[in-house]
């Protein structure tokens, strides 16, 4: 539930408001009667509040005033102004200086609450590029960053969505580029635009300027209508190329001139039109070396690149490997229908050990793996690819190779900072059932073989579960030939078909 401070100088209003918020439940809401009020509560609140609805015309401390100490103290704050007719001037102003939108008096609920779906909506964007910010919260508890690389493209991100700049997002495939386009579109001005993709590298040359600019019936061979482009399309909202590196040379020169003109023409037109979008573009090529090499132009690098934003590997942010894996968890619970309570911290620490090649996108397919294959309700090691095992040293079938994962685990919740770390959403040891564990507990019997047996038959119950007693399917899925799974399946009493 997400917490709201309403401030207004009129009692009426503050109830109306308020009314309409709790009717919906999904917000716990206090008040505030003008903006120097607003400012104590905010300080004293624990958790801090999500949103802040803000009266513009107030005594002692307008709103505007009110705005920019709140923005001083959490960028991330979402901000509605509320505003008599007369000082929509100062409302749009508002807007410019980090609030999220406005609303004129008097106050309907349901424009109201639909506004605020869109700004929880936009700003939680920002909060799962790394599903950890410093500076957002989300369901009542503060969400912590502790990659200094990311804390500094939030703080980008804010800036860049109350600008017009052109950006430019780099970072190798797979950190979230795209996700950082869209929140960048959706908490600026042009949030009701369109915001239309568009890859590079999947569009023929020749095709490459009608696909932009549109085309004029019977202007080239197969042209048999009109063609409206993705800058028409986009009007009054955003256009993102993804991956404009791999743009062709002709195109790089006419989309400077869109940046430069604000004009573009239409393949086979004579007639120029004006154009009011705003470009972000994206890529993981090296584009310094590649001006160098005269295969992208200098000009339109530095018309693109005014504010960089620089994406982070993976593996360069582990520390955020917690929330990531969190976040996906929520995620794929829905989508699933499943209810997965977390990871073990043996996985947990397969997971942090993997260099992840393939980045965010790489994390989000091992996870909704574990999701398709987990039976128990935590994700264990078995429930992971073999490929990611098998590269961080993990044999299933040898208990001894995960003994180094829960050693590293112990080490760091030794080490950890509980106030700091906020770890509690994940599942630790004295959390789980016995069921749960990938392994039992070696430290309860010393005997290896008394563990590896242990071992050896839970681990051919779960993937038994998993494939609801097929024989071939577990053979083939768990890696186990198939002499070898029935040899197991008599000697542990094992009786397949209980599982069907």
């Amino acid at each position: 539930m997400l917490k709201v401070l309403v401030v207004d100088d009129d009692q009426g209003l503050r109830l109306s408001v308020k009314s309409a918020l709790v009717s919906s439940q999904k917000f716990e809401v206090d008040e505030a009667f003008d903006g120097i009020n607003a400012l104590e509560k905010y300080e004293a609140s624990n958790p801090k509040y999500d949103i802040v609805i803000l009266d513009v015309d107030m005594p002692r401390l307008n709103g505007l005033e009110t705005l920019k100490k709140l923005k001083e103290k959490n960028p991330g704050l979402i901000v509605i102004m509320l505003t008599a007719n007369a000082t929509v001037q100062d409302a749009v102003q508002a807007v410019k200086d980090g609030a999220y939108d406005y609303l004129s008096k008097p106050v309907s609920a349901d424009d109201l609450l639909a506004l605020l779906e869109k700004a929880v909506a936009a700003h939680r964007l920002i909060s799962s590029i790394a599903a950890s910010s410093p500076i957002l919260h989300e369901e009542g508890r503060k969400i912590i960053g502790s990659n200094s690389q990311m804390q500094k493209v939030f703080n980008i991100i804010y800036k860049l969505a109350k600008v017009e700049t052109p950006v430019l997002i780099r970072g190798a495939s797979g950190t979230g580029k795209e996700l950082v386009a869209r929140a960048i579109h959706f908490n600026s001005s042009r949030k009701d635009g369109k915001f239309v993709a568009i890859n590079c590298s999947a569009i023929p040359e020749n095709l490459f300027e009608s696909e932009l600019f549109g085309h004029e019936k019977g202007s080239f061979t197969g042209a048999d209508q009109r063609k409206v482009g993705k800058f028409q399309y986009a009007e009054g909202g955003t256009l993102f190329l993804d991956e404009v590196g791999d743009m062709p040379a002709l195109m790089q020169v006419k989309i400077l001139r869109v940046l430069q003109e604000k004009m573009f023409t239409p393949v086979g037109s004579n007639r120029e039109f004006p154009t009011n979008v705003r470009i972000i573009a994206a890529t993981n090529r090296p584009l310094e070396e590649m001006i160098t090499k005269g295969t992208f132009r200098e000009d339109l690098f530095y018309r693109l690149n005014v504010v960089p934003v620089i994406l982070p590997a993976l593996a360069e942010r582990m520390d955020d490997i917690d929330r990531m894996v969190q976040n996906f968890i929520r995620k794929f619970n829905e989508i699933h229908k499943k209810a997965i309570r977390g990871i073990s911290p043996d996985a947990l620490s397969i997971l942090k050990k993997y260099s992840w090649p393939g980045n965010i996108r790489e994390l989000e397919n091992v996870i909704e793996h574990a999701f398709v294959l987990e039976v128990s309700q935590v994700i264990t090691p078995i429930s992971l690819p073999e490929s990611l095992l098998e590269t961080v040293g993990v044999d299933l079938l040898n208990p001894e190779s995960l003994l180094p994962f829960k050693a590293a685990h112990s080490s760091q919740t030794e080490e950890s900072d509980i106030e700091t770390s906020e770890s509690d959403d994940l599942l630790t040891i004295e959390d789980m059932d016995v069921e749960d564990l990938a392994s039992t507990d070696v430290n309860e019997n010393f005997d290896f073989n008394a563990q590896k047996e242990a071992f050896e038959k839970e681990f051919i119950i779960k993937a038994l579960k998993a494939f609801r007693g097929r024989i071939n399917q577990t053979a083939l899925h768990a890696n186990i030939p198939k002499k070898t799974l029935l040899r197991k399946i008599e000697k542990y009493g094992i009786v397949a078909k209980d599982f069907q």
